[in-house]
């Protein structure tokens, strides 16, 4: 039985195959050359002190459906920065999460803190498209990809310059985050083949990994217990979309999840 993420892995080849066919990857790589100097993703999330926040960019999801309707990328980007986010991840995907390359861009030009591209990364044909759209960063998810591929796709981000955040759910993939080289792990508490959450599931992975990776809670954080929960087992960043996107005044939640006084 096909699952959702097997649905968006098979559209995604799709967009992929008529992506090269409109745009070859020489072109893009004269774009990447042209692109903006990349920004430190992970010495980011790596500065000492308490843990880091990588607010998302996000309108929709196939679990939610659209989560803000007065949806203003630029906006929401330059609030969240204001209010004390690390770094910003923005979607990508347009079939699944109504998100665009062109969201990227736009957020790129007017924040300071690194932004990181948030997709189904298949192929290095999209770690060109993020790199010459500004991206700093680029997420890879361990369940969409074998463990050769994962490591190959890796290897192409840094050489691009490019952080990759590498996701797991299942426990059993950590060995190929690990082998992959990935510095920076999130853990998605998200199940993205039934989209049920479980906080506890990166409080359990944390005990596996290295001291000298960064850990980064993703998906179900809602609360400042939640981030405190986090932040007390060592989970060095966490990266909250859907939550904060839900709510009517985003610089003010930021505020509360992170524990600052109102601006």
């Amino acid at each position: 039985m096909l699952t959702i993420l097997d649905e968006i892995v098979a559209t995604k080849r799709l967009e992929i195959a008529a992506a090269k066919a409109a745009r070859p990857a020489t072109e893009l790589r004269r774009q990447v050359a042209d692109a903006p100097p990349v920004r430190d993703f992970h010495a980011a999330l790596a500065t000492p002190g308490p843990i880091r926040l990588i607010a998302e960019i996000k309108k929709a999801s196939p679990s939610a459906g659209v989560i803000r309707d007065d949806f203003d990328p630029v906006a929401i980007a330059q609030t969240y920065e204001q209010h004390g986010a690390t770094c910003l991840s923005v979607l990508t995907d347009e079939n699944y999460f109504q998100g665009h390359l062109d969201y990227l861009r736009a957020v790129r030009a007017v924040v300071n803190i690194p932004v990181l591209r948030k997709d189904f990364i298949l192929d290095e044909y999209q770690l060109l498209e993020a790199r010459a759209a500004g991206a700093d960063g680029v997420l890879l998810i361990a369940e969409c990809l074998d463990p050769q591929t994962l490591a190959r796709l890796h290897a192409a981000a840094c050489e691009l310059g490019l952080t990759p955040l590498v996701e797991l759910y299942e426990p059993e993939n950590l060995d190929a985050v690990l082998d992959a080289g990935a510095r920076v792990i999130g853990v998605n508490n998200r199940d993205l083949q039934t989209f049920q959450v479980d906080l506890s599931r990166t409080l359990a992975i944390r005990k596996q990994v290295p001291a000298d990776r960064l850990l980064v809670g993703e998906s179900g954080i809602r609360t400042r217990d939640d981030v405190c929960k986090l932040e007390e087992a060592g989970v060095d960043a966490i990266l909250v979309g859907e939550s904060l996107m839900r709510q009517p005044h985003i610089g003010a939640a930021v505020d509360r999840l992170l524990g600052h006084d109102p601006q």
